[in-house]
């Protein structure tokens, strides 16, 4: 008999009910961008609790949570120690990027695309003063508000905002504005990788805290020599499971986390590249649409828009900019 207030539900649809929230889960993790990342974790996890189980283990000996901790306090604390507040924040910021694949997509590389055809379009039609106000109030601007996507990322945007101030004093050659750019994304991409380099050196000092904490066993089981073999033989088998924490949370977790962070992060670096390639071939004379395609070439195939694709938007965009003006 069901609870007073409950229906009864069927086995069969019990399974239904479950394979559809199953369903509904998947759905939302490829929504977010992470079901890679739980489905990796999954196969790793899986493959070496079975094959462990499989082979007559049993799960209670491996499962030492005092060792974890250990190693996983340690790898935090000597992370905390080796990075500034700043560097802890951005990997913060860094695993979440990671793990939910944040990374610019079709639509984002469309927008900055026509923010610089409606900047270059401005530079050859209006005078110099009209121009400066874009770039001096980018939030004002009607260009930037017609691409908010551009605009909620304000490092990107000061960044062309910068270069197209150059371009209107004029005096600058393209050599040199285009071994600035490089300095400049060359900085840039140093700030944004310290996570991973952070995150690959715990990484690689979790197999020797592993082997801390396993001494720390080791020590726990020769205190009880008097004891039992069959406590000893416990002991001992626990201590051994720092070495293999170590091992897993390092290969397993830290470092594949840290190259998917620094994939992430390499591929949201890609538009600052696009927007130097277009500005560079605009100053040496190309027309705004042929140094769109200069900055087009440089997005990934798998990311890239069409030629046409290209051409609606920015035509579209710059007459609803030129209406809104």
């Amino acid at each position: 008999m069901p609870w007073p207030g409950t229906v009864e539900t069927s086995p069969h649809k019990f399974k239904l009910h479950a394979s559809l929230a199953a369903y509904h889960l998947v759905i939302f993790c490829a929504g977010v961008g992470t079901v890679s990342f739980v489905i990796g974790l999954v196969i790793a996890i899986g493959s070496i609790v079975g094959g462990y189980t499989a082979e007559g283990g049993h799960m209670s000996v491996i499962w030492q949570p005092f060792e974890y901790l250990m190693i996983a306090g340690a790898a935090i604390g000597t992370f905390v120690v080796a990075n500034s507040l700043t560097t802890i924040k951005d990997t913060g910021r860094a695993v979440l990027d990671g793990i939910t694949g944040r990374a610019p997509g079709q639509r984002d590389y469309l927008d900055i695309l026509g923010v610089l055809y409606a900047l270059m379009r401005e530079l050859r039609g209006k005078a110099r003063n009209e121009v400066e106000s874009h770039v001096d109030n980018p939030e004002e601007s009607e260009i930037f508000k017609s691409f908010p996507n551009v605009l909620k990322d304000r490092q990107l945007t000061h960044f062309i905002c910068d270069y197209v101030r150059l371009l209107i004093v004029g005096n600058a050659k393209t050599h040199e504005i285009e071994a600035l750019m490089d300095e400049e994304i060359e900085t840039i991409t140093y700030d944004r990788l310290r996570p991973f380099h952070s995150l690959t050196t715990m990484s690689d000092a979790m197999p020797a805290l592993g082997i801390v904490a396993a001494v720390l066993g080791v020590i726990k089981a020769m205190g009880s020599l008097d004891q039992s073999p069959e406590l000893l033989g416990g002991l001992i088998g626990s201590a051994l499971v720092g070495t293999f924490g170590g091992i897993l949370l390092s290969y397993g977790f830290t470092s594949p986390l840290a190259h998917k962070i620094k994939a992430t992060r390499e591929k949201q670096l890609r538009s600052y590249f696009i927007i130097k390639q277009t500005l560079l071939a605009f100053m040496n004379g190309a027309m705004p649409q042929i140094a769109l395609e200069h900055g087009r070439k440089t997005i990934s195939s798998n990311d890239r828009p069409s030629i046409d694709m290209v051409e609606n938007e920015t035509i579209s965009g710059s007459a609803a900019t030129r209406q809104a003006a």
